[in-house]
């Protein structure tokens, strides 16, 4: 009887393995990444199997959220531009190829003539999120990755509950894993007050299904379709008052004019997702004003889209580029084509320098962000730490002009897994206040040269190794 029951679950255990290999590769992935999830599977069967089953299936493929259906009923009037009446002017063919990418990848329709505010201190960034707040007449659409219980959040919150109040309606979309310490003390608060309150992605047990791998790191606002914030910062009081990391340096923009659309249209296709209702009124998208003469794409992308569209357009970006690039990331684990495009653009003479944080809140991250700079250093990109505190600013700058801002780190997670949302701007005076920014950082970094980096000690380059394994799903 003892042997009918062995050959049953070898049997079973032959059967389960088989199958999850035949998903895996009918995937077609990376090679690599495959590989490396069939050698798990295979010498690590029980455990290996739950880990693919929560951290490795790629639901790219099945299509959580129907994006194209969500356009497809959706027919409001949206300010964007025509193609045709570009000023060729202020774009050259590189340019204009990258806005058709962005346009063809994730339908990243183009706005023009926007004001542009550029916030790197937290403290000033809350205050004009504050000061727009209270002067909301409609409505007030906020989604964050972490929505923290705190000081900064208890401020927001008894301010949205005096708009409430006074007539505003007011949707929150919240990550239920970033924002995990809420508690439902703070969400019955807001939704006595009448504010619609909804989680992204709560925690289901259904293993076979599990969705906790793939998170909406977005951080967006939108107030009457007249304002709108979007950058790197959560709502927390890190942010202003620092914390065991020191000082958190981060990039955060106001914008006004017609790609607030973009971001609303944004918020209300995740509306849609977390509440199943489509909202189509007008009044959610006002005529815009006219400010300065620029194009914004506000560029989505995550497990709905068809492509990777944000990493697309990073890597089209750098390619394009003639005389610099800067870039601050708080996680550099970029995927093969990011870090080709890096390296082609440096060895091609292009002035590439990467900022990253010295201090990290992941320890493994910091670790495996160091195994990647190898190649770079190499190719003649320049490499800084910085020192003042915890860099967590998501931006790309170059030649002048085209500035990326946003939530995608530079990494596997943020290209491949998570929710995301950056706004790609076209225009000089944004791209100039960014550049001097990056270069008030340099102040407080340590730039390491590829000899140092060689010169590591055995054990942290074993670390280092040993940590990059996890990069996929750090």
């Amino acid at each position: 009887m003892s042997e009918i029951i062995s050959i049953f679950f070898i049997a079973l255990y032959a059967y389960t393995i088989l199958t999850t290999i035949s998903v895996l590769l009918l995937e077609n992935r990376n090679p690599s990444k495959s590989l490396s999830w069939m050698l798990i599977i295979l010498f690590l069967p029980v455990i290996g199997l739950i880990l693919y089953l929560i951290f490795g299936q790629d639901l790219r493929k099945q299509r959580i959220i129907s994006r194209k259906s969500i356009y497809s009923l959706d027919n409001r009037d949206i300010a964007s531009f025509d193609f045709s009446k570009i000023n060729t002017d202020l774009l050259d063919a590189h340019q204009m190829n990258l806005i058709k990418l962005l346009y063809r990848n994730s339908e990243a329709v183009g706005y023009a003539y926007n004001k542009i505010d550029v916030f790197s201190d937290g403290k000033e960034a809350f205050e004009a999120i504050f000061e727009a707040v209270e002067q909301a007449k409609e409505h007030i659409h906020l989604e964050f990755y972490i929505i923290s219980n705190d000081n900064i959040t208890n401020r927001l919150k008894d301010l949205l509950i005096k708009k409430s109040h006074e007539g505003v309606r007011i949707r929150i979309i919240y990550d239920f894993i970033g924002s995990f310490n809420l508690s439902r003390k703070f969400l019955k608060t807001l939704r006595e007050a009448g504010i619609y309150v909804r989680p992204f992605f709560p925690l289901r047990f259904r293993i076979s299904r599990s969705r906790i791998n793939y998170r909406n790191h977005r951080k967006l606002l939108v107030i009457d379709g007249k304002v709108a914030f979007t950058g790197g910062m959560n709502i927390a009081d890190r942010y202003v008052y620092g914390n065991r990391l020191g000082y958190w340096r981060d990039t955060f923009l106001k914008i006004q004019g017609s790609a607030v659309h973009g971001l609303q249209h944004l918020f209300l296709s995740d509306w849609y997702f977390v509440e199943k209702k489509l909202i189509t009124d007008k009044k959610y998208y006002p005529a815009p004003m006219q400010f300065d003469n620029n194009l914004i794409q506000i560029v989505s992308s995550g497990p709905d889209t068809e492509w990777e569209a944000i990493m697309q357009g990073v890597a089209k970006a750098i390619m394009s580029a003639k005389k610099y690039i800067y870039i601050q990331s708080p996680y550099y684990m970029p995927t093969e084509l990011i870090e080709g495009c890096l390296q082609l653009a440096a060895l091609s003479g292009v002035d590439v320098r990467i900022m990253i944080p010295t201090r990290s809140d992941s320890p493994i991250a910091i670790a495996s962000t160091s195994s990647y700079l190898g190649k770079v250093l190499q190719a003649g990109v320049r490499v800084f730490y910085y020192q003042k505190g915890f860099l967590h600013a998501k931006t790309i700058v170059m030649d002048d002009f085209i500035s990326i801002v946003g939530s995608c780190n530079i990494d596997y997670r943020s290209f491949y897994q998570n929710f995301e949302a950056n706004a790609f701007v076209y225009e000089e005076k944004t791209a100039l206040t960014l550049k001097e920014l990056f270069l008030q950082d340099i102040q407080h970094c340590e730039e390491i040269t590829l000899e140092q980096w060689n010169n590591r000690r055995k054990s942290k380059k074993l670390i280092d190794s040993f940590s990059r394994l996890f990069s996929p799903i750090l």
